[in-house]
């Protein structure tokens, strides 16, 4: 009380100055949540509409509502029992489980069209303890700058690029640890047993090193050596050329001279991993 009050005022009259103001050079352009629908192709907007008009559930009890989920958790659950992915077991004393949950997502295809319902079990990795149920954990993981300069490589020299991916990847690796893990819901086993893991379940932290361990030693045995500058690149010099192949987690492109080298190559891939040929590459990590 008592004290002046002060009041602010702005003036929006031009500047009496002689100087010339100076402008922004800047493109303006608008932020990309304005950017319009119509602006991305169609296959990109058909992955859209896909997954929108698909329910993901997040949860056991949502995904058992409907008959798809029902029938990828079936899918997934007949996979691990055919991997030998686990025993039941006891638990020992002085031992911990790890938790396990559903991860449901809709999987399209390149042209962005529905392809299936995928359910998979994943590990709590999270809950792991280090020097007790994981050690080592580094995995390469092909490089963006790789990607392309393989593409780029292949379109020069005209080489046909194919692409694999190979189901349920990290089950081909085996795990050293001693790991136990509750048993999944929709799951039935006897009361207080729970599971001991044989192999590198998704979401455990060493899933990913025992998986690419795995591959190494197979595409080693093949003929194959790793790049320097890039371990997840393989690369096999024949007598008809060469046969270079990338491998990012569970997707690879083959590319190369030696057409029946990659055949052949496709092939005892095929004999050792359970894998889905998808023929030509047309999309790879998003980009078409």
């Amino acid at each position: 009380v008592g004290e002046e009050e002060h009041h602010e005022t702005i003036d929006l009259q031009p500047t009496q100055s002689g100087e010339n103001l100076r402008r922004s050079t800047r493109n303006v352009r608008q932020p990309n949540r304005f950017v319009s629908y119509e602006t991305f192709t169609p296959s990109h907007r058909a992955r859209i509409n896909v997954i929108h008009s698909h329910f993901e559930p997040s949860t056991f009890n949502e995904a058992s509502k409907y008959i798809e989920w029902k029938n990828a958790m079936l899918e997934e659950l007949d996979a691990l029992r055919k991997a030998q992915t686990w025993e039941i077991q006891d638990l020992p004393i002085g031992k911990k489980t790890i938790g396990c949950k559903w991860v449901c997502k809709v999987k399209t295809k390149s042209d962005g069209s529905l392809e299936r319902y995928k359910a998979r079990l994943v590990a709590k990795g999270y809950t792991q303890e280090y020097g007790i149920d994981y050690e080592e954990t580094f995995a390469p993981v092909a490089r963006m700058t790789t990607v392309r300069t393989l593409i780029a490589l292949a379109s020069v020299k005209n080489w046909n690029i194919y692409q694999m991916d190979v189901k349920n990847a990290f089950l081909n690796g085996d795990l050293m640890e001693e790991v136990y893990m509750e048993v999944p819901p929709g799951l039935s086993v006897p009361q207080r047993k729970v599971l001991r893991l044989k192999k590198a379940l998704y979401g455990l932290k060493q899933a990913p090193k025992a998986w690419f361990d795995r591959f190494n030693s197979v595409i080693f045995y093949y003929g194959f050596h790793s790049c320097l500058t890039d371990t997840a690149l393989f690369v096999k010099y024949t007598t008809a050329g060469i046969i270079i192949l990338l491998l990012y987690v569970d997707d690879m492109i083959i590319t190369g001279s030696d057409k029946e080298g990659i055949r052949e190559c496709k092939k005892l891939l095929q004999e050792t991993f359970e894998m889905k040929d998808l023929g030509f590459l047309t999309y790879f990590l998003g980009i078409e």
